[in-house]
């Protein structure tokens, strides 16, 4: 998928003020490492005793003294100990950014008897690997051969990035399992104009071992502790260790003043691309038409560069791939709005050259996406910021509006760069605004079913899920690249992964690009053996759309502070028709909870007049004002115990099961569900 807020993004002009060096590197030797007899015999980790695997030695080199790609050569060699480690590193993924490559992939497996097996390039393959979260990367795979408790695997590869920029590297210190050894071997950029390279460490507690010869600089660390993944986590860079190597002139300027001068320089560089010539301002206000007040003017522009303007960054764009290669750069609002395509940058340019042409204040605002890190002013290098939106002066404050990204409605942002310190430039006083979050009831997943149960226990019937606001933006990105039949397939996939067994039909997947409609899932599902017999009796959980579902905090301990992305509500009807011949017997409703402002869950449950017909309705959500900024800071790990109790009761409640007798008499009570104490 694209993210045109920072794809070709013109206005990174700003970036000029940062050193730009292109590196290479080059892997010290093609061969192998030696093996030391004692690390073969090794019979457990040395970092972490009861690892299941361990890496012994990690090197990556980096050149950053030359004029071409940005090149990675990594080498890892991991000592296998368990079975559950055999199983974990028999398969390897190489996950990398979309704008990169992954060359030169070999490896081999070290029995522990001393015979080597070679790693074939025929069983090299190409995948999309999906994150917790449901993020997609592309990954390099292959199966280890040979591989055993006692075995070690070890295997190379070089990642390429074209023509890339190498003001900023990053060096990860953290692997899945504990590391031994880690070595970055980095040869600075000393070429004209070479600022000082600088280091800037993250979750850590002391400085690694930074060694200089023969123009390289060496650093090391060892004894690194397994980085685990937990459910709800804050984002990698904010609790995994790394660092980031970074050119810059010494600056002694206090954090406050450093932004102040930096919005005002981003300013003078972005101003000449919002320039609006006499074609802006006409297109501007024919756009506007009849509009009287600002917001209205705002939103019709807004409207007529999502409509008017074709976005190259967006997938689903009516252009051919020779098309794509013929575009031409956009440098002006003027070439976006003669040639009538642009990518996402050029038509967040365009938006502000029109709005400003109304007489509008509008700025470009630099956000730091806190799906990444969460931004501390005090490390003054913006690295971490990047230009995400227009920010528009409506009455006393800003609002904050992103055309050029494709799936977001008028007025929205990506959940990223809601609830964050963002910078707005101005030519005397920049000044950092936090964004709004979007309330829990503006991104509501929306369920509705229809079913029948049979006296077998098969419940079947239609199936209908809206998804608006956040969780729509979410989705779409998930589904945009994929083909129609790989949507129906991961949809099945989904269901089928809490409702094994089940048969999906008439599948139907609707608005998949349309940023106004809710994103809808629509099928026909039977399900065999949902409702468990036990005589005369089926027992049945009403609750269909939590059918299979886990427990969100399986774990009593946690590490890690937990974090939501964004609130959420959620809301399910679900109506299930009865076998002929049963009724419900004495069932009672699961019980409604909540906790104030924060999150509140209402079930209700009830029959209709006939007796025939099950209806549930359940409302949830979660997320709410929390001091106004929604679910945008995280709850300390000290809250798990509270947050877990909460989210265990949902689990609960959601698995209720009530039966249903054959023979009873039917009844027209209504049962309701009454809050608990």
């Amino acid at each position: 998928m694209k993210f045109p807020r920072s794809t070709g993004l013109p206005y990174l002009c700003l970036l000029c003020m940062m050193l730009v060096a292109a590196p290479t590197a080059v892997l010290a030797g093609e061969d192998w490492k030696p093996v030391d007899p004692a690390d073969l015999a090794l019979k457990e980790a040395v970092v972490e005793k009861d690892a299941d695997a361990e890496v012994l030695t990690w090197d990556v080199h980096v050149n950053d003294n030359d004029v071409n790609d940005l090149v990675f050569n990594h080498y890892i060699r991991i000592k296998v100990f368990t079975e559950r480690g055999r199983e974990a590193h028999s398969r390897i993924d190489i996950l990398y950014p979309g704008k990169a490559k992954v060359k030169d992939i070999a490896g081999r497996t070290i029995k522990p008897d001393g015979q080597i097996v070679e790693l074939k390039k025929e069983d090299i393959f190409e995948r999309t690997v999906v994150k917790a979260g449901g993020r997609k990367v592309k990954a390099k795979s292959f199966a280890m051969p040979g591989v055993e408790p006692g075995a070690i695997v070890e295997y190379r590869w070089r990642e390429v990035f074209s023509s890339a920029s190498a003001d900023h590297l990053r060096l990860e210190l953290q692997r899945n399992i504990p590391v031994r050894n880690v070595t970055y071997h980095i040869k600075p950029y000393s070429g004209p104009y070479a600022s000082a390279m600088r280091a800037q460490y993250f979750n850590m507690t002391e400085a690694p071992k930074i060694v200089k010869k023969d123009g390289f600089y060496t650093m090391t660390m060892t004894n690194m502790p397994a980085f685990r993944e937990e459910p709800r986590m804050p984002p990698e860079d904010q609790v995994r260790t790394w660092m980031l190597l970074y050119y810059t002139p010494d600056n002694k300027l206090a954090p406050e003043r450093y932004w102040k001068e930096f919005g005002k320089r981003v300013h003078e560089l972005v101003k000449p691309l919002m320039k609006a010539n006499d074609e802006v301002k006409k297109a501007a206000e024919e756009a506007v038409g009849d509009a009287t007040t600002p917001e209205q003017k705002l939103e019709r522009i807004y409207d007529f560069c999502r409509t008017k303007i074709k976005n190259s960054s967006n997938d689903a764009a009516e252009l051919t791939n020779a098309e794509r290669e013929k575009l031409k750069a956009n440098k002006s609002p003027s070439d976006t709005l003669k040639r009538g395509v642009g990518d996402g940058a050029d038509i967040d340019l365009l938006f502000a050259a029109m709005a400003s042409a109304i007489g509008l204040d509008a700025r470009v605002a630099l956000t730091a996406a806190r799906n990444k890190i969460f931004f501390n002013p005090n490390f003054t290098d913006p690295y971490f910021l990047e230009p995400t939106s227009i920010a528009v002066r409506l009455g006393d404050g800003w609002r904050f509006f992103n055309p050029g990204y494709n799936y977001l409605p008028f007025g929205g942002l990506r959940w990223q760069e809601e609830g964050t310190m963002t910078l707005v430039t101005d030519p005397k006083e920049p000044e950092f605004v936090i964004t709004p979050v979007t309330p829990p009831g503006r991104s509501l997943e929306k369920r509705t079913a229809k079913l029948r149960l049979d006296a077998d226990g098969t419940l079947e019937g239609d199936v209908r899920i809206e998804y608006t606001g956040q969780a729509a933006v979410e989705i779409r990105e998930y589904n945009d690249e994929d083909s129609p039949a790989q949507r129906e397939e991961t949809l099945k996939s989904r269901v089928q992964a809490r409702l094994g067994g089940a048969e999906l039909s008439n599948i139907r997947i609707e608005n998949v690009t349309d940023s106004v409609k809710p994103f809808v899932y629509a099928y026909h599902v039977r399900v065999p053996g949902y409702a468990q017999r036990t005589g005369k009796r089926l027992f049945i959980q009403p609750a269909f759309f939590q059918r299979g579902v886990g427990q969100l905090f399986p774990t009593s301990t946690r590490r890690n502070d937990i974090y939501f992305n964004y609130p959420w509500s959620e809301e399910d009807y679900v109506e299930i028709q009865l076998p002929e011949g049963y009724a419900l017997d004495n069932a009672e409703a699961p019980s409604q909870f909540g906790a104030a402002e924060l999150s509140q869950y209402q079930p209700k449950l009830s029959v209709s007049t006939d007796g025939r017909i099950l209806v549930y309705h359940r409302k949830f959500f979660f997320g709410g004002d929390k001091a106004k900024g929604g679910v945008a800071t995280p709850f300390p790990a000290s809250s798990y115990s509270q947050l877990k109790a909460y989210f265990d009761e949902l689990h609960k409640q959601d698995n209720h099961t009530i039966a249903i007798k054959q023979g009873a008499a039917a009844t027209a009570t209504t049962s309701t569900a009454k809050p608990s104490n």
